[in-house]
């Protein structure tokens, strides 16, 4: 793998500092040299080295997604997910893997698929090359209990194999689905702990019994797994906390009790509250039957005043909210994700500095890498997006393909930076690539 040397760029490191004018060394998968520089000044080209005139674009840290569904495919049901058919369904997560990196998004944690070894196959082959794809953390179908999220069979078909969640009824039953799960490879384990509106079970419920809870998270740490929880209610949020879930989806209804209890272990969870699912849910989902008379009835208006009030204190006090909007149903398409950024600012008061940690730093730790993802600095992976314009500015460019220039996963390029002659040489002018072999 030949040098990368990146020039005339503009360095967001992760650190949470200003950007500041420079060259990035990769040398194989990591990052090997960051050095500042006046703009316009041009490091010597290295002997083999591959060199890219930046021309002032924005270099920053490829990005996090801590929700990710590949499995889902932008249909309005469940069932409708649920039954496609394994075949197709494959080549669907490897199309939408390769979506998330053309979008910037070099790292993907799974929340739950559609079928019990789907997330596994598309981790392994993205690994071996067979595919492209983020890096990826595989996860389990979601666990629930009959008639709970997730148990989609009819009363006249009880056959779990074919519900969308892993149907268990007491500890035992939930230990050997753990046990299955770890079997199959699965690096998360994924339980509903709370309910879901649009399926008849109020988000607000939870369907666990507390030994249950007690036996899955026990098993999964015994094999080696992280446990992620849908947990909308505020029991199901402390339920986490007390049970050491480390990954909390949603978290919409929590309590000062519960903020206290997040806060005092804020560095043993993530947070990630799929606004855009509340948001869109409530407002854009009307050619789907779900008008905002009908969203209302079923509580999500109530549950998105909640959610932006609980995330605005969870900020406050600390606690990681990381983006992942819960995309992958018709009206929050696969390839959107980057709006959660956008709302992070304007709904829940984030600066765009944060956001961008949101998606950077903040999800290195998520990937099970600490400090090797997520930041621009010698050693870590060499996961780089150079996009055209300044996110810090205006954080919604990174919602358009074309603004991000170029994608680096572990060191190689998933896409290439334009061609267009000599690098332009002043602040301000639009981005020109000069890439050539010293």
């Amino acid at each position: 793998m030949a040098d990368t040397l990146f020039t005339n760029v503009r360095i967001f490191d992760g650190g949470g500092e200003t950007p500041f004018t420079g060259d990035v060394l990769v040398s194989g998968n990591r990052i090997s040299r960051v050095v500042k520089t006046a703009f316009g000044q041009r490091t010597p080209p290295l002997a083999g080295a591959t060199v890219i005139d930046g021309a002032g674009a924005f270099l920053m840290p490829g990005m996090v997604e801590a929700h990710t569904h590949f499995s889902w495919n932008d249909q309005p049901t469940l069932d409708s997910i649920q039954r496609m058919p394994p075949e197709e369904h494959i080549l669907w997560c490897a199309q939408v893997a390769k979506k998330y990196l053309d979008m910037g998004w070099t790292s993907c944690v799974g929340a739950a698929t559609a079928k019990p070894r789907l997330d596994v196959v598309i981790r392994n082959a993205i690994n071996d090359g067979t595919i492209v794809g983020p890096r990826y953390i595989a996860a389990s179908q979601e666990i629930t209990v009959p008639g709970g999220l997730g148990d989609t069979t009819a009363p006249h078909l009880p056959q779990h194999e074919f519900a969308f969640g892993a149907i268990v009824s007491g500890a035992e039953e939930m230990r050997r689905c753990i046990r299955m799960f770890a079997k199959y490879g699965v690096d998360q384990i994924k339980i509903n702990l709370s309910g879901e509106s649009i399926t008849g079970m109020p988000s607000e419920m939870s369907q666990f019994t507390e030994e249950e809870i007690a036996v899955c998270v026990d098993e999964a740490h015994r094999w080696g797994k992280r446990v992620a929880a849908h947990a909308r209610s505020t029991w199901s949020i402390k339920q986490c906390v007390q049970k050491g879930i480390e990954v909390i989806y949603h978290a919409s209804f929590a309590d000062e009790e519960a903020l206290d209890m997040l806060e005092a272990n804020k560095l043993k969870h993530f947070v990630a509250p799929g606004l855009a699912w509340l948001i869109n849910t409530c407002h854009h989902a009307s050619q789907w039957g779900l008008t905002p008379e009908v969203t209302k009835k079923m509580g999500y208006h109530r549950e998105l005043e909640a959610a932006i009030e609980s995330m605005k204190a969870m900020r406050k006090r600390g606690i990681r909210i990381l983006p992942g909007g819960d995309y992958g149903f018709a009206w929050t398409p696969h390839g959107t994700n980057a709006k959660d950024l956008e709302t992070f600012v304007k709904v829940i008061g984030m600066s765009t500095m944060e956001a961008l940690l949101s998606a950077t730093a903040w999800g290195g730790p998520m990937m099970g890498h600490g400090k090797e993802i997520g930041y621009v600095r010698e050693g870590c992976f060499a996961d780089i997006l150079l996009v055209d314009g300044d996110p810090l500015t205006d954080i919604t460019i990174l919602q358009d393909k074309k603004r991000i220039l170029a994608v680096m996963k572990d060191g190689e390029f998933h896409r290439a930076p334009p061609l267009r002659g000599a690098g332009l040489s002043r602040p301000g002018a639009a981005p020109a690539m000069t890439r050539w072999a010293a």
